[in-house]
């Protein structure tokens, strides 16, 4: 992990700008949990058109915001994108979150850390596949590598946005976009300083 962020992706700053539609995805996201939770969950739905999910599950409700989330566009980091969302609704049972008209801030918070987690992750096994990142040629050790990695990546981006300390309900449209830049730059230099700690330790 300290060599992906450092070397193979030139830094923090440049591992962040990689995420690509990533963050854009979890701008729209935190954008709209921000809404529901200052005007109630039907009214942010009705905003974009998908008042008909208002009251429904809130996996389906996910689902249905999949398209405006993640617009579908072909790409390979839109694809990226995309499959980190459809991963954080299905996380979104074990977290404990099934009612978006009671989400609390701390709530919201925990859905943008499993968007922002899984999205870093899916960037990161695109790499292994395009073998910017290599994983130990033994299998039994490479499934271990593969099993402590979202963990790893979560603790990481779950201190950006401690070290963030701005409430995410209360951000503005304006800035949602640069909070979300941020705390992902923040995650991957977290991430590189663990991944450092890590090797001295092994």
């Amino acid at each position: 992990m300290s060599n992906y962020v450092g070397s193979s992706s030139g830094g923090a700053s440049t591992a962040a700008a990689r995420m690509g539609s990533a963050r854009g995805a979890g701008s729209r996201l935190l954008g709209f949990l921000s809404d529901a939770a200052t005007r109630g969950a039907t009214e942010a739905l009705r905003a974009l058109n998908l008042g008909a999910f208002a009251g429904r599950p809130i996996e389906e409700i996910f689902l249905g915001l999949a398209d405006y989330v993640c617009p579908d566009g072909g790409s390979i980091d839109e694809g990226i994108a995309r499959d980190a969302f459809i991963e954080t609704i299905a996380d979104l049972a074990a977290a404990g979150i099934t009612d978006l008209d009671g989400l609390t801030s701390d709530q919201m918070q925990t859905v943008f850390e499993l968007y922002a987690t899984n999205a870093i992750e899916a960037r990161l096994c695109n790499d292994i596949g395009a073998k910017i990142v290599v994983l130990p040629s033994d299998s039994r050790q490479a499934a271990r590598v593969q099993a402590q990695l979202n963990d790893f990546i979560r603790r990481g981006v779950a201190d950006a946005l401690t070290a963030a300390s701005v409430v995410a309900a209360a951000l503005t449209p304006d800035h949602v976009l640069a909070f979300v830049e941020s705390v992902y730059e923040q995650a991957f230099g977290i991430l590189q300083i663990m991944g450092d700690a890590a090797a001295e330790e092994a």
